[in-house]
């Protein structure tokens, strides 16, 4: 999956992929694939992101998303004041029948948040145990000089891309894609959900105004699905450039 300057019928000769990582590479795609789909469920109830700690129906949204059938609903009926100052706090009736079955992709959505934090945990665990982390993800000082970089970075956006044998070792943007979602993309994710639960956010309000509030974290939550789309398209096409069957033949038997 590495691009390299030279452009040799095959890629160097692979390690293959450990048994464990193997095992935790599908076990995390499900979670991920079905966090997604039940994220997705969730947000299509309230397909609006605002900033800051509050943020409903009667509030200016910061992005509407087409997503939905409470995407540009029917609309409201006239706004009935609470206490006798029109200026102050209102309320309105719908004039349409909210979307909201989402209780089960709730329910869903928690239990693999925690299944993620577990499989996280373990990873990051064996890599330190068996030498993974250090020997195959974290680049080598020759890798990160600028000159390295940029031609890994003009290879990748030319298509120069060297059919993999299977597993390590990898390429400079490819480590540093790997350890970008399993630092950044991960921990964003599971900070900014935490940060939604009104029970946390009691227990730890520093968490959320980590974030600039509760509709903050929010926002932030759904960009760091967009970043992890963005990351699996990427990891998918540069597996298909690669060698598609011996890829997957890799990552599921080891060679």
């Amino acid at each position: 999956m590495s691009a390299e300057t030279l452009e040799p019928s095959v890629g160097p000769p692979g390690r293959g992929h450990a048994l464990w990582v193997r095992v935790w590479h599908w076990c995390l795609a499900a979670i991920v694939l079905t966090l997604a789909y039940s994220g997705i469920i969730i947000l299509m109830a309230h397909p609006r992101l605002y900033w800051g700690w509050s943020g409903n129906d009667l509030t200016r949204p910061l992005v509407e998303l087409p997503l939905g059938p409470n995407y540009r609903h029917g609309g409201w009926r006239p706004a009935i004041a609470f206490f006798g100052d029109p200026s102050g706090p209102v309320t309105r009736d719908r004039t349409f029948e909210i979307f909201n079955q989402n209780g089960w992709a709730r329910s869903l959505h928690f239990l693999l948040a925690w299944l993620l934090v577990t499989a996280l945990a373990v990873f990051a665990a064996l890599s330190v145990i068996t030498g993974h982390l250090s020997r195959d993800l974290l680049p080598t000082g020759e890798e990160l000089a600028p000159k390295a970089m940029w031609q890994d970075v003009r290879d990748h956006l030319a298509l120069r891309i060297v059919p993999a044998e299977g597993g390590p070792p990898y390429g400079l943007l490819q480590k540093l894609a790997y350890l970008g979602v399993l630092l950044l993309a991960f921990p964003l994710m599971v900070l900014t959900g935490l940060s939604m639960s009104p029970a946390v956010a009691a227990a730890w309000p520093w968490l959320p105004a980590l974030f600039g509030g509760m509709q903050s974290a929010r926002t932030l939550h759904f960009v760091g699905l967009g970043l992890i789309v963005l990351f699996v398209t990427a990891h998918l096409l540069m597996v298909a450039l690669s060698g598609l069957g011996r890829q997957i033949r890799a990552m599921t038997w080891g060679r």
